[in-house]
């Protein structure tokens, strides 16, 4: 069984609609999906509707965007951390009013970026607009595709290794909610945390890396659920130092594609798997909304 709980929607930064992902899902043999669009629900009827036509099983899910602050050698970093949420209620007052303010800090800070790309780009606001579907959260992904219209860039990944890269002159960091306060959001809405794809591109020194373990064991102890180990982004080195930390506090691992269509990112649906034994655990965990199996 290929169980997915990570993919993307044109409701947030992906290339396909909510249907679109599921029929795509049912092509590549994927029996569970998970909708995780960033900072909102707004997909979950519809992909409803089409994993119950396809004979798929469907997990409502959000990335929630948060940063995290860190101290590392006597200095303080705030680094951007995507928390994943399943089964929340998207009815509950906090969370909603969080992910509100996730959307709109996501587009203030998005029209700052093109006002400082359009210093020796053509990009107009009105072009990256072009690339949303109506209603859809808005983000880098915008930008790249932005820059890929104007034949600047062949595709979304080049944009983000090189001019929308994080170390670049032309990103500017969100300011989203602190990740303590997310996490007990995400509980108190009956969703269950799970932190996407830490540690991604990590070095081979990990006591070095963006997150400490000082810092994972303070999210753990602050409610955090488990972990996306299998995930491209995620080096083997760190994921046996993730599984490690798991096992220590029994928490729940997960394995997805965080697809985001067949022209977004190169992942693609069922290329990692959540195990049945760890599915069941967020099933036992989440009480905000049923999943649909």
């Amino acid at each position: 069984m290929i169980i997915d709980l990570h993919s993307h929607s044109t409701r947030s930064d992906g290339k396909e609609s909510p249907t679109e992902v599921f029929e795509r899902a049912a092509l590549a043999g994927v029996n569970i999906l998970a909708l995780t669009d960033h900072d909102t629900t707004s997909g979950w009827d519809e992909a409803a509707t089409a994993a119950q036509r396809l004979g798929l099983g469907f997990v409502p899910g959000i990335e929630v965007t948060t940063r995290a602050k860190v101290q590392r050698e006597g200095h303080t970093r705030f680094i951007s951390v995507h928390m994943l949420a399943y089964l929340p209620d998207p009815k509950h007052a906090a969370l909603s009013s969080v992910l509100g303010d996730s959307v709109a800090i996501r587009e203030t800070r998005a029209r700052a970026m093109v006002d400082l790309l359009a210093k020796d780009f053509d990009i107009t606001w009105d072009l990256v607009l072009e690339q949303l579907t109506e209603g859809a959260t808005i983000g880098r992904p915008a930008l790249a595709d932005a820059l890929v219209a104007l034949g600047v860039v062949s595709h979304r990944s080049e944009a983000f290794e090189s001019i929308l890269s994080k170390h670049g002159g032309y990103y500017i960091p969100a300011e989203t909610a602190d990740v303590f306060d997310a996490i007990t959001l995400i509980r108190e809405a009956g969703g269950v945390p799970i932190i996407a794809h830490p540690l991604g591109g990590a070095p081979d020194n990990l006591d070095r890396g963006d997150l400490p373990q000082e810092h994972f064991e303070k999210l753990i102890a602050g409610g955090l659920a488990g972990f996306e180990v299998y995930h491209r982004e995620v080096p083997q080195v760190a994921r046996e130092w993730l599984l490690g930390l798991a096992d220590k506090h029994d928490l729940i691992v997960t394995g997805s594609s965080d697809y985001h269509g067949e022209h977004g990112k190169p992942n693609r649906l069922g290329e990692n798997s959540t195990t049945p034994e760890m599915f069941e655990r967020i099933l036992s965990l989440g009480s905000g909304v049923e999943a649909q199996i």
